[in-house]
């Protein structure tokens, strides 16, 4: 049985910590970034709501079902959060989930690198055989960015639940199976490397 506890991931471009109530106004500041909990197809807490999302995070790693992490750039700023979700331990397996980062991050070598961190993190050390990313069929930008790392398409769950405007939302969901990880990892490296945009 694999055991999601809470830990620290450094990389050279930033790190994730443990999500902590802490780092809230900084969060705050740094989805208000962009009016970034307007985008109407995401999930991302306004400023005003952050806290609660914290708690709200950390209430359900108290029940196991979460690991949520604060993303610090290389600075130690936070510049967003992460989290591993739908924790099955047994298995073992989890999403990759509940993501999201300040406009100054978005497509930067910090995402690919806290994606890398986090996946060596589920395949090397938990042993998980599979590694999930979820998104709203109209977030084009998430489901390039999943199959750019190498997420295969599992499927589409059609209405599957509501976005926060009541428009119903399609789940595109992804995988990364253990067996697929070596080429993951090295497609990873190779992106940090600058050799693949």
């Amino acid at each position: 049985m694999a055991t999601f506890e809470p830990i620290t991931l450094q990389g050279d471009h930033g790190s994730l910590v443990p999500l902590s109530l802490e780092h809230g106004d900084a969060l705050g500041v740094a989805a208000a970034e962009g009016d970034l909990h307007k985008l109407w197809y995401t999930d991302i807490p306004s400023p005003e709501t952050m806290v609660e999302n914290i708690r709200m995070r950390l209430a359900r790693q108290e029940q196991g079902e979460m690991l949520p992490f604060t993303v610090l750039d290389a600075t130690g700023e936070p510049v967003g959060m992460t989290t591993f979700a739908n924790i099955d331990a047994v298995t073992p397996r989890a999403e990759i989930g509940y993501t999201w980062y300040a406009r100054r991050a978005q497509r930067t070598a910090l995402n690919t690198q806290c994606k890398r961190l986090l996946l060596a993190h589920a395949f090397d050390h938990l042993g998980c055989i599979a590694v999930e990313f979820r998104t709203s069929s109209y977030n084009r930008a998430s489901r390039r960015a999943i199959e750019r790392i190498g997420g295969k398409l599992d499927g589409i769950l059609r209405s599957h639940r509501l976005h926060s405007n009541g428009v119903l939302r399609d789940t595109c969901v992804y995988s990364i199976l253990d067996s697929e990880w070596p080429g993951v990892k090295t497609q990873l490296d190779a992106m940090l490397a600058g050799i693949v945009r």
